[in-house]
């Protein structure tokens, strides 16, 4: 029997890599490959797919949003694939077979579809791998060290201890590496809670900075301060903010 797979992530090397794991695969079709999340509505309701992989951050529609869409009675078997091991339990509670976490390996590659075969094949034994499912996930949860940022057709991996400070960009985020800069579209709301907050601050409403970068702080107007990183850059840190700096900075 063929496994009918759709493909959906807005990022091109993404599905070229899955694509590429699955040609392999003599029972495994790939119907469609989808870059947001309204084509993945529309191509679920052309093609009855058996398996998705779904990204779960997409534009128009979100992963989860995709599968409010369709409807329970019509969501085939689904592997999420992320860059943000947050999703994990959300992932779960819409019934995913599995969750991988990018930049996943081969090997781990191979289990979900594995564990996707087994679904598709026998759709109610799935409960019986939840356990074990569950168990895979939280050994890969840990503090964030990487942050994805799609940068002209290019995936990049950003360690986040080397980001100095982020800045809000309008509808963008700049984070300052150094000496470069790179430009992700997200939200200061969001980018804040995906850092680890022992590590990261938001010292301003449009700034986040990395601790371990502040030099010294210095009084300004009107009870707010200058923060001043270890290379010389100067930061508004505002009065909403302070005291909970200094207390992560020992007073």
């Amino acid at each position: 029997m063929s496994i009918r797979t759709i493909i959906a992530d807005d990022e091109p090397l993404a599905r070229e890599r899955i694509r590429e794991l699955l040609k392999q695969q003599r029972d495994i079709e790939v119907v469609a490959e989808c870059s947001s999340g309204t084509k993945t509505v529309a191509a679920i309701d052309q093609h009855r797919p058996d398996l998705l992989f779904l990204d779960v951050q997409m534009p128009e529609l979100d992963g989860f949003g995709v599968l409010d869409t369709v409807g329970p009675r019509r969501v085939p078997a689904i592997i999420f694939v992320t860059a943000y091991d947050k999703y994990a339990l959300k992932a779960f509670d819409a019934h995913a077979v599995d969750y991988l976490l990018k930049p996943f390996d081969e090997k781990r590659f191979h289990r979900a579809l594995d564990r996707a075969r087994e679904h598709v094949q026998k759709p109610n034994g799935f409960s019986e791998h939840l356990r074990e499912l569950l168990n895979d996930v939280k050994s890969e949860q840990k503090e964030p060290d990487r942050l994805v940022v799609k940068s002209s057709g290019r995936v990049l991996f950003l360690k986040t201890h080397e980001i100095d400070y982020i800045e809000a960009s309008g509808n963008y985020l700049t984070l300052h590496v150094g000496k470069e800069t790179h430009l992700l579209r997200e939200t200061m709301n969001n980018m804040e809670s995906k850092l680890d907050g022992r590590k990261f601050m938001r010292i301003h409403r449009s700034t986040i900075v990395n601790l371990e970068r502040i030099k010294e702080l210095q009084p300004w107007f009107g009870g707010e301060y200058v923060v001043v990183l270890r290379d010389g850059q100067q930061l508004t840190l505002s009065r909403t903010y302070r005291s909970k700096l200094q207390e992560l900075l020992g007073g």
